[in-house]
């Protein structure tokens, strides 16, 4: 992922992998195990409600997926360093190690709490597998040939935004939400065996500097933002001493985070990059976008399986035309930018469409038809895709060489940051909207905070129950999207502030 990583890959290609069959089973075993981290950041969005039922704590819901992202978001930027220090291999056997641990650990939870620090010790490892699996790749592929690989890599990320929640849903349904965790151990044995097999040691390494100080920064900003974000207004009040702790916290480490990497020798985030009109610019599109991502696909869920009454697996399907956009949009932006050079107008069309699918879901009810959600989530998969792309493009273009890595790397921690932040938030603003509303309905299943009831107990419900659930948890989800719509504004005003570079003789990866 680095700079000084991607210098050294000619030679490192020719000294680890002579063998175009080893290349072949280093490239499968990377994606393999690149899948497993990228799926669940969305699988356990269908179990979700089946998990809270069993385990309770309803507000502590979307940590249970921000755990994992926050996790992730915080040590990526580390993982690219660590692996010229020690050694690439190495570290890919400490984060798959580290991802499978909390995998074992999440599949035997017995509590909330037990399965949110679980995720956050799989999001450890899922961040690790991110960074590596580039910077891998550019010890055994000709840079002529990385593009293509890259682009399987991207469509890996779309993939799985389907299929995770389908896989999530299929498990919770005929087996347990366990197997969520633990189908993750076989397939990534297996994988990281086929990693050892094949890719060699360089003994190559460079010397860096850690900014180990950053990272605790960055670390405690992200945390005390979330955890502001979260608890307030529920667990404690907003002008609490705890909640006002939290943001004090967050502010001193924002601002030490600031003053540390104006100062480090090599700064996770260089702030000379915020002197780049497309990387701030870009930056905001990613973080928007992130939030709306991750704030839809895990509490649309909620809303077919406790509103609609959809199974786990069904709900899963559901969620097909979103990916369904994804794929086609991503597919229209690249074939886009590599024909003209151009991509100033893809923001424009992708939070167009998406601020339209967002405000569309805010109409959601209990009856909505199942075609007419779709074309919903189809506006919101649209406009995804065609700003995914640009990000990462128009940042590579944009950036110097030598700060292509670290680029790249970072427009990924906002989109990360966005939705780590954003689930946080939307969870706080669910329950609080629960909380607002009086149901004995509600109060049968442990009111708003406790609230937990499963699509299987709430099939054995009354056709009147089941309703006024319906009634309440849409009535609670509305400001979810309609924030996401709000935000999409924000993004397309943004866009207008997006400089153009002609990305003429620089490679567009496809899918990127």
């Amino acid at each position: 992922m680095s700079a000084e990583s991607s210098s050294n890959a000619p030679a490192a290609s020719e000294a680890a992998q002579p063998h175009s069959g080893s290349i072949r089973l280093v490239i499968g075993s990377i994606a393999a195990l690149l899948l497993l981290a990228s799926l669940d950041q969305t699988i356990v969005s269908t179990a979700l409600p089946t998990i809270v039922a069993e385990l309770g704590a309803l507000e502590h819901l979307s940590w249970v997926v921000t755990a994992y992202i926050l996790a992730s978001t915080v040590s990526a930027p580390l993982y690219g360093k660590l692996g010229d220090l020690y050694g690439r291999r190495n570290m890919v056997f400490v984060s798959v190690g580290l991802f499978l641990a909390g995998s074992a650990l999440a599949g035997a939870a017995m509590s909330m709490q037990w399965l949110i620090v679980s995720r956050a010790i799989q999001g450890l490892g899922g961040g690790g597998l991110f960074v590596l699996a580039l910077s891998v790749i550019g010890d055994v592929i000709p840079p002529q040939d990385r593009g293509k690989v890259q682009g399987v890599f991207a469509s890996i990320f779309s993939v799985s935004s389907v299929i995770g929640p389908l896989i999530g849903g299929f498990f919770t349904e005929q087996a347990s939400w366990h197997w969520i965790f633990y189908i993750n151990i076989p397939i990534g044995a297996a994988a990281l065996a086929g990693f050892a097999a094949s890719f060699k040691p360089t003994g190559q390494r460079t010397k860096h500097r850690i900014d180990w100080a950053g990272a605790a920064a960055l670390s405690l900003a992200l945390t005390g933002i979330t955890l502001a974000t979260s608890l307030g207004g529920r667990t404690f009040g907003w002008g609490s001493p705890q909640i006002l702790g939290l943001a004090a916290l967050a502010v001193l480490a924002t601002l030490a985070f600031l003053w540390i990497e104006a100062r480090a020798a090599e700064p996770i985030l260089p702030l000379s990059l915020f002197r780049l009109n497309v990387f701030w610019v870009t930056s905001i599109i990613g973080f928007i976008a992130g939030a709306a991502m991750f704030g839809a696909v895990t509490f649309l869920p909620v809303y077919l399986q406790i509103a609609k009454g959809a199974t786990p697996t069904m709900s899963g399907l559901m969620l097909i035309p979103m990916t369904a956009g994804i794929l086609l949009s991503s597919t229209f932006a690249g074939q886009y930018m590599g024909r003209t050079g151009r991509y100033k107008i893809l923001p424009f069309l992708g939070m167009g469409a998406l601020m339209i699918g967002m405000a569309l879901l805010s109409t959601l009810g209990a009856n909505t038809h199942t075609v007419l959600f779709a074309i919903f989530l189809a506006f919101v998969g649209l406009g995804m895709g065609n700003i995914f792309p640009v990000v990462t493009t128009a940042v590579q273009a944009a950036v110097p060489r030598h700060q292509l890595g670290t680029a790249t790397a970072s427009g990924l921690m906002f989109r990360q940051i966005g939705g780590s932040l954003a689930v946080a938030g939307f969870g706080a603003l669910f329950t609080a909207r629960l909380a607002g509303q009086s149901s004995g309905a509600l109060d049968a299943f442990g009111g708003a905070e406790g609230f937990a009831v499963s699509p299987a107990a709430l099939a054995q419900l009354p056709q009147e129950t089941r309703a006024e659930i319906a009634t309440l948890v849409v009535h609670a989800i509305h400001p979810i999207f309609l924030v996401a719509a709000g935000l999409a504004l924000v993004g397309f005003l943004t866009a207008f502030a997006l400089t153009e570079v002609r990305l003429h003789n620089r490679m567009v990866p496809k899918g990127e």
